[in-house]
């Protein structure tokens, strides 16, 4: 049955007081957060699992949404404890809309890897273990116009099974909602203690590459809410990745003798995180060390080098925007998840624009001009979306070679 023909088990309440309706999907509560939309046509396990998420509510703008299943593989953040699996872990999306119900897995990877959990493959079922509340029946691409023309609002996501909501507690809620500026959530999407990754990209049809016999680079990885598919790609490069906590000191990093430093991707804003980040950044990036920022670890490399970040309206947040290297020429298309930006009208006489978006003309990229530092506001492991960036890890590989 369509999920706009089904009794109203699911709602979404804006801090206005507008009250979107539907069929309630995974996990049986409530969530606030910011309601943002996001345009990639796959990959909405990575989407979801992905760390830059939390406090926020996922809204998919491709209708079709569960037919692949999920799986133990596309996992994308780390647990407390190790890895995350089947029902472990901490929710990273607080909840996510669909257009339609999620339909039945009808893939051999979903298959395959959870038919010893009981899972079934079914994304119903990996929500409700996983704590994140769904909404199916909406108009998203009505929801998507009010976020562009309206900016992300705050929001509250609810399930009830008998259709049971106190509409104007949840509108008091989402009002009560602090919101994500001046949020520091690095401290909980971060590891608690440090460990070493070794597995490689994922190819067809052996899988996950195995760990390189002899690395030609060790890397530090500071984890603001690293994604496993970021540390895929630096060890297929040769490089072994050690990740350490978000509050590790310079002085720590810098006693393990890395080859290099990479700045990883997070959610929050980066302005709160950098109170206690910024600092040590700045210290690596004058031990004239290699470093390489992503996303949040862009953001907070511009803020140590003399920038400033800005909340942004509607945030990027999709597998498809194109993006030109200012210094080749170059159109790439990438993906990208960010609701702050890097202002590019401030940029200090030593830094080099690189990369702008050419949806909105925003910064995506920056360089120092006399060291071996950089950085993208995109996420180059591409999971999920094209690969057009992929070779930014092997300019990093390039510059600790150099170096």
């Amino acid at each position: 049955m369509p999920a706009d023909l089904l009794p109203a088990t699911g709602v979404l309440v804006l801090a206005d007081g507008t009250v979107l309706q539907g069929a309630g999907v995974g996990h049986v509560g409530e969530a606030v957060g910011e309601v943002c939309f996001n345009t990639a046509m796959t990959g909405y396990q990575e989407i979801l699992t992905d760390p830059s998420y939390m406090a926020q509510i996922v809204t998919f703008t491709f209708p079709h949404i569960g037919n692949v299943g999920v799986n133990w593989e596309d996992t994308e953040q780390f647990g407390r404890e190790g890895d995350v699996g089947f029902g472990e872990g901490r929710t990273t999306a607080r909840g996510t809309i669909f257009r339609d119900l999620p339909t039945p897995a009808a893939n051999w990877r979903a298959a395959g890897r959870f038919a010893a959990s009981g899972g079934g493959g079914a994304l119903d079922a990996w929500m409700k273990a996983r704590g994140v509340v769904g909404l199916a029946g909406v108009d998203t691409r009505a929801l998507t116009r009010r976020i562009r023309e309206q900016g992300m609002p705050h929001a509250v996501i609810a399930h009830h099974p008998e259709g049971w909501f106190d509409l104007d507690a949840l509108a008091a809620q989402a009002r009560d909602w602090r919101g994500l500026v001046g949020l520091d959530l690095a401290k909980e999407a971060t590891t608690l203690q440090s460990f070493t990754f070794d597995e490689g990209l994922w190819s067809w049809p052996a899988g996950y590459a195995t760990p390189h016999p002899d690395p030609k680079f060790e890397v530090v990885v500071l984890d603001y809410g690293v994604k496993r598919n970021i540390l895929r790609a630096l060890t297929s490069i040769g490089a072994r990745a050690t990740v350490l906590p978000a509050t590790t000191t310079a002085e720590e990093v810098l006693a393990r003798n890395p080859d290099g430093v990479l700045l990883s991707n997070g959610p929050g804003d980066p302005a709160a995180t950098g109170v206690y980040a910024v600092p040590e950044i700045r210290k690596l990036v004058d031990s004239g060390k290699p470093v390489f920022g992503i996303c949040l670890g862009h953001q907070m490399l511009a803020l140590a080098l003399g920038a400033r970040t800005i909340k942004m309206d509607q945030g990027h947040h999709g597998a498809n925007h194109p993006v030109k290297d200012l210094e080749t020429g170059k159109v790439e298309i990438v993906s990208m998840n960010h609701g702050f930006t890097v202002d590019r009208d401030g940029l200090p006489d030593a830094v080099v624009e690189t990369h702008v978006s050419l949806f909105d003309g925003s910064n995506a990229g920056i360089r120092l001009k006399d060291r071996p530092v950089f950085s993208v506001q995109h996420h180059p492991e591409a999971s999920p979306g094209p690969t057009d960036s992929l070779y930014l890890f092997e300019r990093f590989g390039a510059s600790m070679q150099a170096a």
